[in-house]
C-alpha cells in the first residue's frame, strides 16, 4: 500500500522561495508506484495543501490532517523542506513529535541548537572542533568597534545568528564600514556573530543518515566569484562547486572525519551539510545546515550523485528512514 508523504515548504523567512523550489523537486522525484506525494505550504498566515491545480485547501492542526471533497487525508511521514524557521530551527520537529509523526530531518533539539551558529559553535569547542575567532553581539548592545577589531582583525565577517543562505551576511574591510554591516545582519535576527576571516580552502560536506548507516558524501569545493560565498555565489551562478574537491588525500581524510565526528557528537540523524575553511591545512567549522537544499542544483545532491546515489534514492532513504 503507497504511503502518504506530505512535503512541507514554505517557511517564514528569508529562504521561503529557496525552500518552495526544493520542495517542488522532491514532490516531482519521489516513486509515485511508491508515494502519494503532497505539497503543503508552511506560511505564517496559512498551512495548506496545494493541489495539482494549485488550489488550496487548508491543513487541520490538530493532527496535521488535511480534507479534500470531504475525504479526510493523514499523512504517514513528513518530508521536510523548509529552510529557515520553522523548519531548521525546531518548532516544527518539536509539533511532529507532540502529534507523533515521523519527519526526514533530525530532532528539535538538534536543529534548534545548529540553527543558532553561536550556541553550535560554543558546545562544539570542547570537543576540539576548530573554529574561527568570534564576537557576539545582541540588538540593542553597546557597539564598541575597537574592541570588535581586537578580537576578530580585518577583513571580518558579520552575520546574523539564526538565518541561512548568506542572507545578513557582510564581509568587512575596513573599520567605518563595521556598523553598516551589523545593521545590515540585524534585519535578520537580534543576534549576531562577527567571525575573524579563514584565508584558504572552502569545502562543503555532506553527512547523511544513509540506508541505517552515517555516511560522509564526496566533499564539494566552493569557489565564489564574489568576495565570498554570498546569496549571488550560492543561487544566481557565481560560483563554482568542484565535486569532488580539489584536496590532498590528507585534507580530505581531516575534514571527513572532523565532519563525521560532529554528525556524532550532536547525534544528528537525516541530512546534514556543514561548511569548513582550511586555515594552516587544517578544517574550521563554519555551521552546520540540517535542512540543506534539494534543487538539482544544490551542493548536497551533486555530492549524492558522485557517490552513486540518485535523488529518487536520496529522498526514498530519508523517508525510510523517518519511518523507522
Amino acid at each position: 500500500m503507497k504511503k502518504n508523504i506530505a512535503i512541507i515548504m514554505g517557511g517564514y523567512s528569508s529562504e521561503y522561495q529557496i525552500s518552495l523550489k526544493s520542495g517542488n523537486v522532491v514532490y516531482n522525484t519521489l516513486s509515485k508506484a511508491k508515494y502519494n506525494a503532497y505539497r503543503i505550504h508552511i506560511f505564517k498566515d496559512k498551512w495548506v495543501f496545494v493541489d495539482a491545480n494549485n488550489k488550496e485547501y487548508p491543513i487541520n492542526k490538530n493532527d496535521f490532517s488535511v480534507e479534500v471533497n470531504g475525504t479526510k487525508i493523514t499523512f504517514d511521514c513528513v518530508f521536510n523542506a523548509i529552510h529557515g524557521s520553522p523548519g531548521e530551527d525546531g518548532f516544527m520537529q518539536a509539533y511532529f513529535k507532540l502529534i507523533n509523526m515521523p519527519q526526514t530531518s533530525c530532532d528539535m533539539y538538534q536543529s534548534s541548537l545548529t540553527f543558532n551558529k553561536r550556541d553550535c559553535l560554543s558546545t562544539l569547542k570542547p570537543y576540539g572542533i576548530l573554529t574561527a575567532e568570534s564576537y557576539y553581539l545582541n540588538l540593542g548592545d553597546k557597539i564598541n568597534e575597537d574592541e570588535i577589531i581586537s578580537k576578530v582583525g580585518l577583513p571580518c565577517f558579520v552575520k546574523a545568528n539564526k538565518a541561512g543562505s548568506s542572507f545578513g551576511i557582510t564581509k568587512v574591510h575596513k573599520k567605518q564600514d563595521l556598523k553598516e554591516a551589523i545593521a545590515v545582519a540585524f534585519k535578520e535576527d537580534d543576534e549576531i556573530i562577527i567571525e575573524s576571516f579563514l584565508d584558504g580552502t572552502e569545502v562543503s560536506v555532506g553527512v547523511i543518515t544513509y540506508k541505517g548507516k552515517t555516511k560522509v558524501l564526496p566533499i564539494t569545493e566552493i569557489v565564489s566569484d564574489n568576495d565570498f560565498f554570498d546569496y549571488e555565489a550560492k543561487y544566481l551562478g557565481k560560483s563554482q562547486e568542484i565535486t569532488p574537491a580539489r584536496l590532498t588525500k590528507i585534507q580530505e581524510e581531516k575534514v571527513n572525519t572532523v565532519a563525521k565526528k560532529v554528525y556524532d557528537i550532536l547525534k544528528m540523524k537525516g541530512y546534514s551539510r556543514s561548511e569548513f575553511i582550511f586555515k594552516d591545512n587544517e578544517p574550521h567549522l563554519l555551521e552546520m545546515n540540517t535542512v540543506p537544499g534539494l534543487t538539482n542544483e544544490s551542493i548536497l545532491p551533486q555530492q549524492a550523485a558522485e557517490a552513486g546515489i540518485s535523488m529518487e534514492e536520496l529522498f526514498d532513504s530519508a523517508i525510510e528512514e523517518a519511518l523507522k
